[in-house]
């Protein structure tokens, strides 16, 4: 076990996480709702620019959902790697891994921004952007040159989920929202900018979190886990164990964006850019809403890592169940109150311009897609169990067959085939979930099973 004061936090996950649970995922729901907040007041000042700078943006939604995709990836497998190592305690390992890891967000990062910023105009046109066109290439080109802050940013919350500190990340994402929240009036409306100034506004807001993570690294020093150069020192098996559950989330989180494409052109196809618009601003709200559910599941990737590392697997099933437990209450409330206040919340992104016409779709949408919202609290967490052992494959391979197989599949039945339209699709998804989610939850429950009766 380590010894030094500072390792508190290791300590809590290996011998109560339970505990440890519940004190990484309070900052965790925290932070996470700030920064959908914010993407809601994006939305919300946005939609004052009208219908088409709204289904604009959820074009390029996809593409942004790539970037925060490979940062939240390598975040998860940073997490992974380091969380091990201390379960196993290797304290120097630990700190290598942690400059390895800032080493491969920012080579991903530059090649990743390159690539998009090349084929950004033929993407949008192949998801069918249109006359919307000009709005998405006038954000994205700025969050795309931006993008190394963002995916950089995403992915330094590893580090400091890996030691346990769920708080300091959530500091900087307070900053951050409300920096975002104070320039997006300013830069779209009293600037003039348009959609250019909201995407000023989070890229600025994305350099504040680097300033503020690297402040508490590298000037006051007051991490447990010290990513230095001189701590650096490059192995393989170091850089092997970062990628093989980070690249997989992030093809996991890369096959989501993908979903969003396709499923954004299937919304074109049988409705209007006005349903591309619902479903972007739409997922804004579902990503806030389920966000609680979201923090939970991130909080047990370090908390099975650690007890990974250390050989304690009933610890393993003892934190999946009570993940599991908490999330379906949470998600049964949630669920509730979307229902019933799905006008209200609808409202609040329709009230002006062109936007007003898409209000009744809004609405619907809302009240139909909270139904899957308990099957995802189990769901979620039997997938990041996976990547808290090391299996990032079949994580990957669960959130493939969730979304690209099982939602897609069930969307373009309901909404071509029977002919239901874009309700068929809203009702592809729901179904698509409920199947998935309850195939991960029994797959996640045999492999720790297994676990244990190795052990024993």
């Amino acid at each position: 076990m380590l010894s030094n004061d500072s390792s508190n936090n290791v300590d809590i996950m290996i011998k109560k996480p339970k505990k440890a649970l519940i004190n990484m995922s309070i900052p965790l729901i925290l932070s996470l709702l700030i920064s959908s907040f914010y993407n809601l007041i994006d939305a919300a000042w946005i939609s004052g620019l009208g219908a088409d700078a709204l289904a604009g943006i959820g074009f390029f939604t996809p593409i942004f959902m790539i970037l925060v995709g490979f940062g939240n990836g390598l975040g998860a497998g940073t997490a992974f790697a380091i969380s091990k190592y201390l379960g196993e305690n290797n304290k120097n390992k630990a700190d290598n891994a942690s400059f390895h890891s800032i080493l491969i967000d920012i080579i991903v990062s530059i090649i990743i921004t390159i690539f998009l910023l090349i084929f950004l105009e033929t993407i949008l046109k192949t998801m069918g952007a249109g006359q919307t066109i000009s709005y998405a290439m006038d954000y994205g080109n700025i969050i795309l040159v931006g993008s190394i802050f963002v995916i950089l940013s995403n992915a330094l919350y590893g580090i400091f989920r890996a030691e346990g500190d769920a708080t300091r990340p959530m500091y900087a994402m307070v900053i951050s929202a409300i920096l975002n929240m104070i320039l997006d009036p300013i830069f779209i409306y009293t600037l003039n900018l348009g959609v250019k100034g909201a995407a000023l506004a989070t890229v600025i807001s994305s350099v504040f979190v680097i300033l503020i993570l690297f402040y508490w690294s590298y000037i006051k020093k007051d991490t447990y886990l010290k990513p230095n150069l001189s701590n650096f020192n490059y192995e393989k098996m170091i850089s092997r164990d970062i990628v093989k559950v980070g690249l997989p989330a992030s093809i996991q989180l890369l096959n989501n964006a993908f979903f969003a494409a396709v499923f954004s052109a299937l919304l074109t196809f049988v409705g209007s850019t006005d349903s591309v618009a619902v479903y972007s601003t739409g997922w804004r709200i579902v990503t806030l809403t389920t966000t609680p559910l979201i923090a939970i599941s991130t909080a047990l990737i370090s908390i099975i890592a650690v007890n990974y590392g250390a050989r304690n697997y009933k610890n393993i099933q003892i934190a999946h169940r009570y993940a599991m437990k908490v999330s379906i209450i949470i998600a049964c409330i949630i669920a509730i109150l979307t229902n019933i206040f799905a006008g209200d919340i609808a409202s609040i992104f329709t009230s002006t311009g062109t936007s007003v016409r898409i209000a009744p779709e809004l609405t619907s949408f809302l009240s139909w897609i909270v139904i899957y919202y308990p099957t995802m609290a189990v769901g979620i967490a039997s997938t990041y169990v996976f990547q808290g052992v090391g299996k990032g494959l079949t994580s990957m391979f669960q959130t493939i067959l969730r979304e690209t197989f099982f939602t897609l599949v069930f969307s373009v039945l309901f909404a071509v085939v029977f002919n239901f339209g874009v309700w068929g699709a809203w009702m592809g998804i729901v179904l698509g979930e409920v199947v998935s989610n309850n195939i991960t939850l029994i797959w996640a429950d045999l492999y720790i099973k297994k676990l244990i009766n190795i052990n024993d």
